[in-house]
């Protein structure tokens, strides 16, 4: 089967119309890991609706797989009881709580700054903190992530980073680290940075413990997101080389735009990345 990015779009669009229709088809029913691949969702995609309504978009676009953001899903100004209420309206909705985040440690000078990011975490059960600590303090946070055995996930944040703009500015502090501390690629801000995200896939290995994916159809453009398939990140080629990797993590969709009514478009965004690993398995 060709791989081009033609047919992963005619595929997708395929896959999706014959659900609109109520066509129930193999390729067409919705497995949590298409072709061992865990597609989640970053709930900062519904940043603009309370935590109801954002669990209620996140079951519309089928997926178990979820980062919560703290604000405004799952505060961390919440009282422990209220904290670990809040989590459980995700868990009974029957999904999947992979990590919390992006937790901002930026303005954390002490260790108790830090400690309270890692109470929270504790408290609501979350397995990861995707986070974006400096380096003035990365040695507070590897010392708690042995204390409370709660794995970080570095985000990079793109040129405007000045802590940790690129995958590889991670990569050189965490693989000193404790095997607990990894990066989470974001491959948006990665590709504004001049960075081969498929190349850097293979270089971080198994210190690549989250994505974040969205789709640009300029990589010098930051204004240019897209619909997943419209613009030019190389998806088919990520998800074969993630799957070489045998790699665990998920794969969380992070849409930035359309904050008032992003659920069409996302659902556009899963259809035309479930189509691609349905191109893929098929192969």
């Amino acid at each position: 089967m060709s791989t081009t990015r033609r047919n992963f779009l005619g595929s997708a669009a395929g896959i999706a119309g014959l659900s609109a229709m109520g066509i129930e088809t193999a390729s067409a029913r919705i497995e949590p890991t298409p072709w061992g691949i865990k597609l989640g969702i970053a709930s900062y995609t519904f940043r603009s609706f309370p935590r109801d309504k954002a669990i209620e978009m996140i079951k519309a676009v089928q997926t178990p797989w979820i980062s919560i953001k703290d604000q405004p899903h799952l505060l961390q100004t919440l009282s422990p009881e209220e904290l670990r209420a809040a989590a459980k309206e995700f868990t009974g909705a029957g999904l999947k709580i992979m990590s919390g985040g992006n937790v901002d440690m930026t303005k954390d000078k002490t260790i108790d700054d830090v400690r309270k990011h890692f109470e929270y975490a504790k408290t609501a059960g979350l397995p990861m903190m995707v986070c974006a600590p400096t380096h003035d303090n990365v040695k507070m946070v590897e010392s708690l992530v042995k204390e409370y055995n709660i794995r970080i996930a570095i985000h990079n944040h793109g040129p405007e980073d000045h802590h940790f703009p690129t995958p590889q500015s991670v990569l050189e502090v965490v693989r000193g680290m404790d095997s607990r501390c990894g990066l989470c690629m974001d491959v948006g801000h990665s590709a504004r940075a001049g960075v081969d995200v498929v190349k850097t896939i293979a270089e971080a290995g198994p210190r690549l413990f989250d994505m974040h994916v969205k789709d640009l159809r300029s990589f010098t453009d930051k204004d240019s997101q897209c619909v997943c398939g419209e613009g030019d990140m190389p998806f088919p080629a990520m998800f074969k080389l993630l799957k070489k990797m045998n790699y665990q993590g998920c794969v969380n969709l992070e849409y930035e735009i359309e904050a008032k009514d992003p659920l069409p478009s996302v659902q556009r965004s899963f259809a035309y990345m479930r189509g691609v690993l349905a191109g893929l398995a098929a192969a």
